[in-house]
Parts: structure tokens; sequence; C-alpha cells
């Protein structure tokens, strides 16, 4: 037997509780992880609450993203072993003390960030680099809006964008967090509490706008994101409100502008391995350099999962919150 926290219904953070779960065995393109630390996400809170509906074939469980140590391979994976220490994109099931993983969806531990830094980073790095990167095409000398530039997916964002040669615009909640986001390296930070964001992303762009706005608010902002966009540029909504809204299209079409919405969890498993690929490929190495670092607020003890859901549905926090899977093991 092996610990893993589960939830028997949707609620608050109370109905998150560590029980015993059968120990996981590999499938043959599988490993199981050792897991020293799994990363919180937005997604968990929505699912916990019941409105995050959950894939199918997914672990049972919430969890998107973990590090640790391998400790069995499945029949058909090449290239890992037994030992390595690596981090993980999951599709369910990372707070837990073992967890398994497609091996195309591992990646090796960098060497700059302790376990509890790198369990926050698959999920954050994926999903930043699938968007602004494979989608938005997002290069050198081009101007980003990041949207909640202090949180987990924007504190990562804003790094990644600086990292690759770009300018960033980042928005955020409280002067607190507007200076986190410029500490994280954003060139103009913005109080979305005190200033019409589009206004002053077009004061700051002298007019032209930004080539890409990585968007977790979804409808309430659209209208303003699309004024925000310049020619050519490319919004991403990556979360929010999902809700019906109106879209002009004579402004989208003026700006020779687009639109995509995505969700990475429910992608097909050539999808996911695409992503961790150029993660691997074009992320990692940025981490390794001290380009990117880990940006966790808080750490918690596997069994205290509702008070780190707590912590982070306060709003309070900057980066990531990450459950500590060894404290279970002492």
């Amino acid at each position: 037997m092996t610990s893993a926290v589960r939830f028997t219904h949707p609620g608050p953070p109370e109905v998150l509780r560590l029980v015993p779960v059968a120990r996981p065995e590999p499938a043959a393109h599988e490993v199981r992880i050792r897991v020293h630390a799994a990363g919180i996400n937005n997604a968990d809170l929505l699912e916990r609450r019941g409105h995050y509906p959950v894939p199918p074939g997914a672990p049972e469980g919430p969890g998107l993203e973990c590090a640790g140590v391998i400790d069995a391979v499945g029949a058909d994976v090449d290239g890992w072993s037994i030992g390595d220490e690596v981090c993980a994109l999951l599709a369910g099931g990372g707070y837990a003390e073992e967890v398994l993983a497609p091996a195309t969806q591992v990646m090796r531990k960098p060497r700059s960030l302790t376990m509890v830094e790198a369990a926050g980073l698959p999920e954050v790095a994926c999903t930043v680099y699938s968007n602004l990167g494979m989608i938005a095409g997002l290069t050198a000398g081009q101007t980003v809006l990041v949207h909640g530039g202090a949180g987990g997916i924007g504190s990562f964002a804003v790094q990644w964008a600086k990292a690759i040669g770009a300018r960033v615009i980042a928005t955020a909640g409280s002067a607190a967090k507007t200076a986190a986001a410029r500490a994280f390296g954003a060139d103009v930070a913005i109080n979305y509490r005190d200033e019409d964001f589009a206004a002053a992303t077009l004061v700051a762009t002298d007019g032209r706008g930004v080539d890409a706005i990585l968007d977790i608010v979804g409808a309430p902002y659209l209208e303003r994101n699309i004024e925000s966009l310049a020619l050519d540029g490319h919004l991403v909504i990556i979360g929010g409100t999902t809700g019906p809204t109106t879209l002009d299209l004579w402004e989208l079409m003026s700006r020779r502008a687009s639109v995509s919405a995505t969700l990475l969890r429910a992608r097909p498993a050539a999808q996911k391995a695409a992503i961790v690929a150029g993660v691997i490929r074009d992320v990692l190495p940025l981490v390794d350099s001290g380009a990117i670092r880990g940006a966790v607020d808080a750490v918690f003890p596997l069994a205290e999962a509702g008070r780190a859901h707590a912590l982070l549905e306060s709003g309070t926090t900057v980066g990531k919150v990450v459950l500590d899977a060894t404290a279970e093991r002492l």
C-alpha cells in the first residue's frame, strides 16, 4: 500500500483527505515515480469543486505535476532508469507518494532546482511554451501581455518571455504583486484594480499594442484583450470565465489578429509528448542557466492538501504552492 490525496464528493478544501491506496504498477509505456513533491494548479481547485471534467482514463485524484525519483520502469520504456531524478506532466493523481507517468511526459529534473521547485515546473512550462511558443509564436523583439503576472503560470511566463528576448507587460491585482511581476522580469506591471489594462498597454506600446496575450481571465477580458493586440497579434485564452460572450469580428479582422482557447490536460498523448519534447529542448536549458528560476510561495505536507488549496484560493500567493510528499514517509 501507499498513500494519496482523494476526495469522495466535490466541496471546500476540507474534502481532501490523505488515504491508503494500492501501489500503482506501470504499464509498458509508463514509469513509476516515488514522489518528493507535487505542484498545485488552479485546475486542481476546479476539479475539487466539481467544475473541471476529468478526461476519460485519467488517474484518480488531483495533481497534474510532480517531481521525484523513478522506482519502476515499464517494459517498453527506453531512456529512463530506476534512480533517475525527474519531474513529470501528469493527467491526474499527482498528490501521492507514488504516481505513474507516460515516459514521454517525463523530464530530467533541472540541476538548478530543488525537488520542491521542480514539482511546480511541468504544468506551467508546458502551458506557457505550448501557448506562447508553439501557438502564438512569440519571439525575441516582440511584446507580450501576461495576465496574472505574479501567479504560478504568470510568473513562469514572464521569466520565459524575458529569457527569449521579448518585452513583457504584466497585470496583477495589488502593489505587492505588480512588484513581484517586475522582480520576475516584467518591463511594465499594471495593477488592474487601479488602471484599465488595455489603455495602459496601449500607452506602454506607444499605441501599437502587443504581439501576444496569455489570458487566464476569459470572457470578461475578451473585448479589452482584442483592443490591446497589435496587427497580426494573437490572443491565447487558457482559463477563467468561459460563459457566452460577444466577439467583435471587425475588431479582430482589422488587426489581422487571431484567438485560441486551449486546455492542456485533455490533449491527446501525442500532443503532450510533442509539447514535453519542446520544453526539454527549448525551455529546460534556460532553467539550468538560471534565466528561469523556481517560484514557490508555500510548501505543505500531503496530509495538509486542504490547507494548501485554501491558501491558493485566497489569491494572496506569488508563484506556486507545492505539496511535500516526503513528510509522509518520515
